[in-house]
């Protein structure tokens, strides 16, 4: 049976060590609306989008230049009506060079289509990965969250 789990990829120009330095900064792509330590395995950490969405991580993995992993332990949707659609999921980035470029492949393991938030989170993850990630790691100036404000790359078309 063919994976799934929502997945997307991104190639930049930095190194390895500055796309991994970018990601565990999520307030600098995703949002500034984050608090806890996002950079230590076995942080946890929590992210809160007005009373839309909140969620609550732990760092699973944190290999430096390769890969991290973040746990789902607790979400909130208010637009679903199963409102713990993500818990037990986990966010991976995987990050390797492929010639002179590096690639981030970002896969929300739990994240299906059968879920309810599916386009809503393949739009959202898609904006962030693609535009607000990529463009923090290339130029250190990405398009988070601000405050209740939802980036225009988050908007649905």
């Amino acid at each position: 049976m063919k994976n799934q789990d929502f997945t997307t990829s991104i190639l930049v120009e930095q190194s390895p060590k500055e796309a991994f330095n970018a990601i565990i900064n999520p307030r600098g792509w995703w949002s500034e609306e984050i608090e806890g330590d996002t950079d230590k395995l076995n942080a946890e950490w929590t992210y809160q989008y007005g009373d839309v969405h909140r969620c609550k991580m732990k760092i699973t993995e944190l290999i430096p230049e390769k890969k991290v992993v973040w746990h789902v332990t607790d979400n909130y949707f208010n637009f679903t009506e199963d409102k713990k659609e993500w818990i037990d999921t986990k966010i991976v980035f995987e990050i390797s060079r492929t010639g002179k470029q590096t690639q981030i492949q970002f896969t929300h393991l739990g994240l299906v289509p059968e879920y309810e938030c599916y386009d809503i989170c393949d739009n959202a993850w898609t904006g962030y990965i693609k535009n607000s990630l990529r463009d923090f790691i290339s130029t250190g100036k990405g398009k988070p969250n601000k405050g209740d404000q939802i980036s225009s790359h988050q908007k649905r078309k």
